[in-house]
C-alpha cells in the first residue's frame, strides 16, 4: 500500500493495492501489521457503516474526552471527506485536509483521535465504512459547524442536506473559547 502524508500531523491518505481483471477486483482493506508500519497503532474496537444520498453532509464530529481515531473508506459511490485540526496547541489548528474517497479509487483516510471529521456525498448514494479506536459515547459528542469561515472548507456543495444537530454546532472560535 502507498501511504501519503498530509499537512496535518498524523492524518494519512492510504492507497491500498488493488488487484483487478475482467472478473472484478480484490483489495485488502486492513491488515494490522501493515497499518502499524504506517503509524496506525491504536486498536480498533468498533466498525460502522452509513448510507447517505447525494448532497448529505455529516459532520463535523468528534468526541471530547473519549476521542476516536477513524480509518474511513467508501464502498459504494463517492464522498468528499474532511479532517479538521481542532487542537488549540497544534500549529495547524483550524486547518483541514479534504480528499475524495470513492468505491472506484479505493482510497482510505486515517484520522487520528482529536480531529473533527465530516463528509459530503458526491454520488447518488454512498456507503461509508469506518473503523474506530473507541466506542461511540453520545455524552462525549461534539461538533464544529460545517461552514465555519475561519476554517473555510471548500465543500463541493453550497446547500447540503444537514441534520438539525449538525446545523447547531459552534464555530472553531467558540469551540476553543474565543467567542
Amino acid at each position: 500500500m502507498n501511504v501519503i502524508q498530509t499537512q496535518l500531523p498524523g492524518v494519512l491518505i492510504i492507497e491500498p493495492k488493488v488487484f483487478g481483471d475482467e472478473r472484478g477486483f480484490f483489495v485488502e482493506c486492513y491488515q494490522e501489521s501493515r497499518y502499524r508500519e504506517a503509524g496506525i497503532e491504536l486498536p480498533f474496537v468498533q466498525d460502522n457503516h452509513s448510507r447517505s444520498q447525494h448532497g448529505v453532509l455529516r459532520g463535523l464530529h468528534f468526541q471530547r474526552n473519549r476521542p476516536q481515531g477513524k480509518l474511513v473508506r467508501v464502498t459504494r459511490g463517492a464522498v468528499y471527506d474532511v479532517a479538521v485540526d481542532i487542537d488549540p496547541e497544534s500549529p495547524t489548528c483550524g486547518e483541514y485536509v479534504g480528499v475524495e474517497l470513492s468505491a472506484d479509487n479505493h482510497l482510505q483516510l486515517w484520522i487520528p483521535p482529536g480531529y473533527a471529521h465530516g463528509f459530503c456525498v458526491l454520488s447518488d448514494i454512498a456507503d461509508f465504512q469506518y473503523k474506530c479506536t473507541d466506542l461511540y459515547f453520545p455524552a462525549e459528542e461534539g461538533g464544529l459547524i460545517w461552514n465555519d469561515p475561519d476554517v473555510n472548507i471548500a465543500w463541493p456543495v453550497d446547500t447540503p442536506k444537514l441534520s438539525e444537530k449538525d446545523l447547531r454546532h459552534p464555530s472553531l472560535r467558540a469551540l476553543l473559547g474565543g467567542e
